[in-house]
């Protein structure tokens, strides 16, 4: 099973980040264990002193898939479900000014949070999402995948260009804007429409 995540996809964080906004989807994949067990604290790493939440909607791939037709994409996955791409943003940005790969920044243990899976067959339009994370409470990121630069049936036929895609396999498809750091005892939940998919606690 691989994480292939989704970077620059909402314009208002590109912006909030000073970032180029891209002519394509911008992909880097986190490690398998960089997923954060069930029910287990999420421990600020020592490496990094700017970590950051970044709230995503995910899709599980459910049948192997490789130059997958925009217009066939929605056949290829049943689930979808909210998560977190933590990012050491400091480490990431020492490794952007270097012109250098970003895994040490994104693929870190613990650093990949996916919360229950939803059929898709209970929302009305995929591409119509309402999805938020708060943070001790406090509504802190709030988006909705029509806003997304590339949609979801866009982001897997681009990715099955250079992946192949096998069951199993979740795409995290970009965060929106309000990304920020957090701090030891912070508590963070994420739902996606109405329905409250994780909860983490910070250590």
């Amino acid at each position: 099973m691989k994480l292939i995540c989704i970077g620059r996809n909402y314009a208002a964080h590109i912006e909030e980040l000073k970032n180029e906004r891209p002519n394509e989807p911008v992909i880097f994949i986190k490690p398998d264990s960089s997923i954060l067990p069930k029910e287990q604290d999420f421990y600020i790493p020592e490496f990094s002193n700017e970590i950051h939440y970044e709230v995503e909607v995910l899709i599980k791939i459910k049948k192997v898939g490789k130059h997958i037709n925009k217009d066939f994409a929605h056949k290829y996955y049943d689930e979808i479900g909210l998560g977190i791409d933590f990012t050491a943003r400091d480490l990431q940005k020492k490794l952007k000014e270097k012109g250098l790969p970003w895994e040490k920044s994104k693929g870190f243990d613990g650093a990949a949070v996916i919360g229950k899976w939803i059929d898709k067959s209970n929302f009305r339009d995929v591409n119509q999402l309402n999805f938020s994370l708060f943070k001790n409470g406090e509504e802190v990121q709030k988006g909705n995948t029509s806003l997304m630069l590339w949609k979801i049936d866009e982001v897997i036929s681009y990715v099955s260009t250079f992946f192949t895609l096998k069951k199993g396999d979740i795409i995290f498809t970009g965060t929106p804007a309000g990304v920020g750091i957090i701090k030891a005892n912070d508590y963070l939940s994420g739902s996606l429409e109405e329905h409250e998919l994780f909860t983490v606690k910070i250590k």
